[in-house]
């Protein structure tokens, strides 16, 4: 493509617009030269964030705009809707996660990328994160030997005001918060381990939030309206959506393909916010506490008789940009590979496969929390996409 810009397509300005900022840099590579959100106010924040941007409401001319990658940013349940189109146009294509809410939807996207030849990019950013990165790092270095477990506590301490007071609150956008919140820990456990889950099961309950009252008509609102610490405790939360029909509290076990066993559990009440994971290998362990930069990740490798300290600390590092860094790390990764081509940390099988595990778990804590099994991808669409999509080839 040159010297010139890549020309850089938004579809979808809301609640994960902000990553426009690391696609828009006239002059060092690429600029965002279209928007396209079928919201007013989306295209109002659109054009006063990005004013030399042409913003619409047609998704078709977003596509006839001459674009060379696009960033899916839509709600979850609009990714299909959206990529699918975006590839078949030979778009490479930038998907935020999860992939979408069905298993259905997100085969259909790799399905699309599979027979067009396009490039595409699943925005899974914790696969950048400081944290991950190391842990995963301490894993390649044979530090703990060969993992047998992966354990996640998700302490989601702004879930009252992240999914219980906009479209986050219903199943119809989301299928479930185990899916929507989930996916980036179910494909995290999935990287450091090595697998993928083949059998998974859960419970849940709408445990706290649906017994609140106070509720309201946010559809006109953004989060940065209503988000406040000082909305405690969860009881007492005022302001929540109109319907909420998502699990608040959720458990989940996997059994992955290399026999690796694994748990995720997830609280949307909890006082405090982070993500707590436990590897286990046939050598010792490890685990972070806290998961931003300047916290830290113990190793554990010898033997005691109680609790000790670990025996070796290393400090979570840091960087510009939201998630430490991650987020401006996953969109150059993506303008790379949208151009170039060549390997990705992030995987759209991986993604797919989150989603499975995902979706399949919701249907097990809604029903008798028995064990459902993850069904297997073609295996040459596996092969294609882990082979770097080879048939793939810039966008005119």
């Amino acid at each position: 493509m040159g010297s010139e810009d890549l020309k850089i397509g938004v579809v979808g300005f809301g609640l994960r617009a902000g990553l426009w900022r690391h696609a828009h840099k006239p002059g060092q590579g690429s600029e965002v030269t279209i928007v396209c959100d079928t919201s007013e106010r989306g295209r109002a924040d659109a054009a006063a964030r990005i004013p030399t941007a042409r913003v619409t409401g047609e998704l078709q001319e977003l596509i006839d705009s001459g674009i060379d990658a696009v960033l899916v940013l839509t709600p979850d349940n609009q990714h299909a809707a959206v990529a699918v189109r975006t590839l078949k146009a030979g778009i490479p294509t930038f998907c935020e996660k999860p992939l979408d809410i069905t298993i259905e939807a997100a085969d259909s996207i790799l399905q699309a990328a599979y027979e067009s030849g396009t490039r595409l990019y699943v925005g899974h950013n914790m696969r950048h994160m400081p944290v991950v990165v190391q842990m995963r790092e301490l894993i390649e270095q044979g530090r703990i030997g060969e993992v047998k477990a992966v354990w996640c506590r998700h302490f989601v301490g702004h879930g009252g005001d992240y999914y219980f007071k906009d479209w986050h609150s219903e199943r119809k956008n989301v299928t479930s918060l185990l899916l929507q919140k989930g996916a980036h820990d179910i494909d995290v456990i999935h990287w450091l381990a090595g697998g993928y889950a083949r059998r998974v099961s859960a419970v849940g309950e709408l445990a706290v939030y649906g017994k609140v009252t106070d509720r309201s008509d946010n559809s006109t609102k953004r989060m940065g309206e209503w988000f406040s610490l000082e909305n405690w405790p969860p009881t007492e939360q005022h302001g929540l959506a109109e319907r909420i029909d998502v699990e608040d509290i959720s458990m989940m076990n996997m059994v992955l393909d290399n026999d690796v066993l694994a748990s995720y559990q997830q609280c949307h009440f909890t006082p405090d916010y982070w993500r707590n994971y436990t590897v286990i290998g046939t050598k010792g362990r490890i685990e972070n506490f806290g998961d931003g930069p300047g916290e830290r990740i113990g190793l554990w490798t010898k033997r005691t008789p109680g609790y000790a300290e670990p025996d070796e600390t290393f400090t979570i590092q840091d960087g510009e940009g939201g998630h430490g860094g991650a987020d401006p790390r996953l969109i150059a990764e993506f303008l790379r590979f949208a151009s170039d081509g060549g390997p990705t940390q992030t995987s759209p099988v991986a993604a797919r496969q989150a989603v499975a595990a995902g979706v399949l778990a919701a249907e097990s804590l809604r029903s008798d929390g028995g064990a459902r099994e993850v069904p297997a991808l073609p295996a040459g669409l596996v092969a294609y996409f882990e082979s770097g999509q080879p048939a793939s080839v810039p966008s005119s």
